[in-house]
């Protein structure tokens, strides 16, 4: 692809980018989460667990209309990428997100990354 003109356009941009992009691996870890976030029963899983704090398999396949078979595959997906712990009571297993999941993801990033992609509008550029 040949380019049009010089570059850098503006160096100190691209050196600012630079120094907040994270690495390949940090990128390809981050990749791998989003990834786990990319099937919906895993994805309406955290939405479910983030709402009563704690759930056994039965209970979360009631409450997203789902088989028990697909929603503990889901949870042993996200419990072993760390992002849901489970703690047994008796014969029941409780599932509940993990200490330090993101409240910032929770409550704005997944919200508002649903209402975006309900509602796409053109990108407003100029290209």
């Amino acid at each position: 692809m040949a380019t049009s003109h010089p570059h850098p356009v503006d160096a100190e941009r691209v050196e600012h980018a630079r120094a907040r992009v994270p690495d390949r691996e940090d990128a390809e870890r981050l990749a791998a989460v989003l990834g786990l976030l990319a099937d919906p029963t895993r994805a309406r899983v955290l939405y479910a667990l983030d709402a009563v704090e704690e759930l056994c398999v039965g209970d979360l396949a009631l409450a997203l209309s789902a088989s028990e078979d697909s929603v503990g595959y889901a949870l042993r997906i996200l419990r072993t990428a760390g992002l849901v712990t489970a703690r047994k009571q008796g014969r029941v297993v409780f599932y509940r997100l993990a200490a330090g999941f993101p409240e910032p993801l929770r409550e704005h990033c997944l919200t508002r990354l649903v209402d975006l992609a309900r509602a796409p509008e053109a990108d407003g550029g100029d290209v």
